[in-house]
């Protein structure tokens, strides 16, 4: 059995990219489908999915979530950003397929790129044989990818697609409670509406923010509220 080669890169998983800490919103049968503390005894996993969707709707959180519980468990993952490896030859995916779950990031990075494709092709068969699980994401369907083998675009469409919804304000405000909660911050409705509209609203940004007022309440002692926030931030 073929091991697979040491990453020319660190690949490494964000410490908070958990289940736990990621709010659904509308996606929340997607995460009850990955999440396999929620599958039903006696149900398998779907060994393949593929996911999609813009930029900061939480497409690489919920591959890496899947990759910390799958390691937790005491199985074996890896969680690979296409963006990052293109420039590395593409034998790097020999013997991922001993792995229980391969996790590609950002696909649409080797669209084009005839080694690549061969070689993600041929991993998804390897990993199909031996019953192991593939989780891809990109920022469009399979079919929107400019896949040059017709083979790889028909893998990439055999399992369930999900397209990932961007969360509304309500669904941020609830994540950032959610993320407040976690780090042991009580933060109520009307401040983490404050925080969205006074911060840029994409999620990092948010986070950002929040990591900021975490820091600051924890040296000041003091609570999260709205005179508090505007201090720290300058609003």
């Amino acid at each position: 059995m073929s091991q697979p080669l040491q990453l020319p890169l660190s690949v490494q998983l964000r410490d908070d990219a958990t289940f736990a800490n990621y709010y659904p919103g509308p996606n929340d049968s997607l995460v009850n489908m990955m999440d396999l503390e929620k599958c039903v005894d006696g149900i398998t996993p779907e060994s393949f999915l593929y996911l999609y969707g813009p930029s900061g709707a939480g497409c690489s959180h919920l591959l890496q979530a899947a990759c910390h519980q799958t390691d937790r468990l005491g199985f074996r993952s890896a969680y690979l950003p296409m963006d990052e490896m293109v420039d590395y030859p593409p034998r790097v995916l020999e013997g991922y397929d001993a792995l229980d779950l391969v996790c590609l990031d950002s696909i649409e990075a080797i669209a084009g790129d005839r080694h690549w494709e061969e070689a993600i092709f041929t991993l998804f068969n390897e990993l199909r044989e031996r019953g192991k699980r593939l989780l891809v994401a990109a920022n469009c369907s399979p079919r929107q990818l400019e896949i040059q083998l017709p083979d790889l675009v028909s893998r990439l469409s055999w399992g369930l697609v999900f397209q990932v919804q961007p969360l509304d304000d309500h669904d941020k405000v609830m994540t950032l409670r959610l993320r407040a909660h976690l780090r042991g911050l009580d933060l109520s409705e009307e401040v983490a509406r404050f925080i969205l509209n006074r911060s840029p609203r994409t999620m990092q940004s948010l986070f950002d923010v929040l990591a900021q007022l975490d820091g600051a309440s924890l040296r000041a002692k003091r609570k999260l509220s709205i005179p508090f926030v505007k201090e720290v931030m300058g609003w």
